[in-house]
């Protein structure tokens, strides 16, 4: 059984003084007895959904966005700075990492720009439903990922045809 705990919840307003007498259970202030249970939704018990999974995406393509702006703009001080810092800052945007660093940008973008359309079309109060909500959620990905090989193999399509 379990013993019952007093607590006081005191608040100050102006002067005026209030306090509360609580009488809770344990010290867990939740009612139970139960310490095994989780306060919240724990990963290990929370199926992830698409509107999340989507809002997580739009969290990591952001911060990707802010480290491929740090590399564009080490680009521009390399372009400014002259031939060494130039070319070998090719050489490393030219290598597997650069490469890889650069397709992942690209598809940041194409992913944040897309689900940012996404949200407008939201703001208008359209697609809410659960059911719009996955429709517009598919598309985005899907877009994305469609998007993004366009680009790619248009750009490696002209680099290696010799015209970059």
């Amino acid at each position: 059984e379990s013993v019952k705990q007093k607590h006081y919840w005191t608040h100050s307003v102006k002067g005026i003084i209030l306090t509360v007498e609580l009488n809770l259970k344990d010290s867990n202030m939740s009612g139970t007895t139960d310490k095994k249970r989780p306060l919240s939704p724990h990963i290990q018990v929370y199926k992830p959904q698409l509107t999340s999974m989507t809002s997580i995406m739009h969290r990591i393509t952001g911060f990707a966005l802010f480290v491929g702006c740090f590399m564009m703009t080490c680009w521009l001080f390399s372009i400014s700075s002259g031939g060494v810092h130039f070319t070998n800052f090719y050489s490393f945007m030219s290598s597997w990492i650069g490469q890889i660093m650069l397709i992942g940008w690209t598809f940041s973008l194409v992913y944040h720009l897309l689900n940012g359309l996404r949200h407008l079309i939201w703001d208008t109060g359209k697609n809410l439903s659960i059911e719009g909500a996955y429709r517009t959620g598919w598309a985005v990905i899907i877009g994305s990922i469609l998007v993004t090989l366009v680009i790619l193999v248009k750009a490696y399509s002209e680099i290696y045809q010799g015209q970059i």
